[in-house]
């Protein structure tokens, strides 16, 4: 028998898999070429680079999520009973990637504040740390600064509410529970990608910066035992936001087994 079924229906059932693919090839090239521009400063192009990645990859998974078909079935009653948005994400990862976020914002504003221009470069304000090492002033760098953490914040700032929204129609939306838990689980994986990536060149900032020589002290060598856990943790939660972004059901929900998501 020949297939009856319309190229356009075929496509756009399996759209939202080609663009979260889409998303994250797009994101791969995209860093390739960055972190390989022309630059005087060797960490900027890394910045841009992973900045850019986590942003394709929220990107991919926002247009294909907005591709999915909806599911034509007869309406049914709704019940009392709202739809929460915690109810369709990973009970277990969404923690972790919350407080790695806030962990990753604490980072940057401490950096702010103690960041300080480079006296050896040209518009190298925000670059370093100036800390007095054995009566001179030494610049520890690079330093996640405003001039580095600029496009952190931006990144957070465009990714993080477009994710909050898309969550929140995907819980309110049409589909069965099992449907809205996989487009919300590949929605918190892209986001888990631009956080934990994001920390992690946070993490490798401040460590380069304060193991560069002996004159971070007792509170850099306290900061460095602080960071090394979080820098880990963020390795585990990019692993399983990529496998997530991948293939959302690969992950198992023990949630759903358990019975704690609504239906309609």
């Amino acid at each position: 028998m020949l297939d009856t079924v319309p190229l356009q229906s075929r496509f756009l059932e399996h759209a939202d898999h080609y663009a979260r693919w889409s998303g994250l090839a797009v994101g791969i090239v995209a860093a390739q070429q960055l972190v390989t521009m022309e630059s005087d400063d060797i960490t900027m192009p890394l910045v841009f680079a992973i900045t850019a990645f986590g942003l394709c990859a929220v990107g991919g998974v926002l247009l294909g999520d907005a591709l999915t078909l909806r599911p034509q079935e007869a309406v049914r009653a709704a019940s009392l009973a709202p739809r929460l948005v915690r109810a369709h994400v990973p009970p277990r990862m969404t923690p972790l990637l919350l407080l790695q976020a806030a962990s990753l914002a604490t980072l940057l504003v401490i950096g702010v504040v103690t960041a300080s221009s480079d006296p050896g470069r040209i518009g190298g304000a925000g670059r370093v740390m100036t800390v007095t090492c054995e009566g001179i002033r030494t610049s520890l760098g690079p330093w996640p600064g405003l001039y580095y953490s600029g496009p952190m914040f931006a990144a957070l700032a465009v990714g993080t509410p477009a994710s909050v929204w898309a969550l929140r129609r995907i819980a309110h939306g049409p589909g069965s529970d099992q449907q809205r838990r996989d487009r919300a689980w590949a929605i918190t994986g892209a986001w888990g990608l631009l956080v934990s990536s994001q920390v992690l060149l946070v993490v490798l900032m401040i460590f380069v910066a304060l193991t560069e020589n002996a004159c971070a002290g007792p509170l850099g060598a306290a900061t460095i035992v602080v960071i090394c856990p979080l820098g880990l943790l963020s390795m585990f939660t990019f692993g399983w936001s990529l496998i997530t972004v991948v293939a959302p059901r690969a992950v198992d929900d023990e949630a759903a087994g358990n019975g704690t998501f609504d239906d309609e």
